[in-house]
């Protein structure tokens, strides 16, 4: 009979899952911008959310953060 020489299957591969907290600088609000939180989201870089001062807008993902995964 062979001897095992292998290494485990495809297990091995994935590696570690470590998810390590990075601390980011909060950007505050300027002239034209509000604070929202998101209901939904519509695809296409759009979502709706409900900003703080009580009205539901249609919002759209700037490009540059568009690929961002927080």
């Amino acid at each position: 009979m062979p001897k095992n020489k292998g290494k485990g299957g495809k297990n091995r591969r994935r590696g570690k899952n470590e998810n390590e907290s990075e601390k980011r600088e909060l950007v505050f609000k300027e002239d034209g911008q509000e604070y929202a939180q998101v209901i939904k989201m519509l695809g296409n870089g759009r979502l709706e959310a409900m900003c703080f001062d009580g009205v539901k807008r249609l919002c759209h993902i700037r490009g540059k953060l568009r690929k961002k995964v927080w």
